[in-house]
């Protein structure tokens, strides 16, 4: 039987903006200093820049007309082809591995057909870690090939703020979120990759204060 070979997931372009500004961010965050992709063809801080962009028409389009709606959809185009462009590259030097693949924050196209959608993965405990960390374990899915995390600020309110990208982990039993507040309380979510559907639906939150 012939290999098949691993691609990246390309559906972004098709995405809500939301969806869009969240593949922006892993891809930043899973590109940045990743030893298996040295030489990006779109330097980061170009793709940054976009992605800034972006949010700020997003917001724009809450209170403008057609012209801000334009506007939000040009800035979309900008992203797309900085992201479209960095998959390429992205696919060229995976070396077929999956790990390193969802390393640099891109999802992978499913390759086998008959496989099933993935269950919605449930958190089982959020501890903390050193400071400024939190160590996050999930149940593991059947068929999952890793998990990928995103994290929130819990406000005063009970909402979550905006949310950010945790990276994608092999490891469902530990997955450590680095670089948070002491004394500030986040709220965590995971989902599963793999499946026909790419990746499971989010997980329920959980939420923990960093100590």
């Amino acid at each position: 039987m012939a290999q098949q070979h691993i691609r990246v997931l390309l559906r972004f372009g098709r995405e809500s903006d939301n969806q869009i500004v969240e593949t922006g961010s892993a891809v930043i965050t899973g590109l940045t200093a990743n030893p298996a992709f040295p030489a990006p063809p779109v330097d980061l801080s170009t793709v940054q820049a976009a992605l800034t962009d972006l949010n700020a028409a997003i917001a724009a389009q809450t209170q403008g007309g057609t012209t801000a709606t334009a506007q939000k959809n040009k800035k979309r185009r900008v992203l797309v082809v900085l992201l479209r462009k960095l998959a390429s590259y992205v696919q060229t030097h995976c070396d077929d591995d999956l790990t390193i693949l969802l390393s640099s924050g891109f999802q992978a196209a499913s390759v086998r057909r008959a496989m099933s959608p993935l269950p919605k993965p449930v958190i089982a405990s959020v501890d903390n870690g050193h400071s400024t960390q939190l160590l996050v374990k999930v149940q593991k899915v059947a068929n999952a090939k890793c998990y990928e995390l995103r994290w929130a600020v819990l406000e005063t309110s009970g909402a979550p703020g905006g949310w950010q990208s945790g990276g994608s982990f092999t490891n469902s039993r530990s997955m450590p979120l680095n670089g948070f507040t002491p004394g500030a309380t986040y709220t965590i979510q995971a989902r599963a990759i793999g499946g026909s559907t790419g990746y499971s639906d989010w997980s329920d939150p959980v939420s923990h204060m960093c100590m």
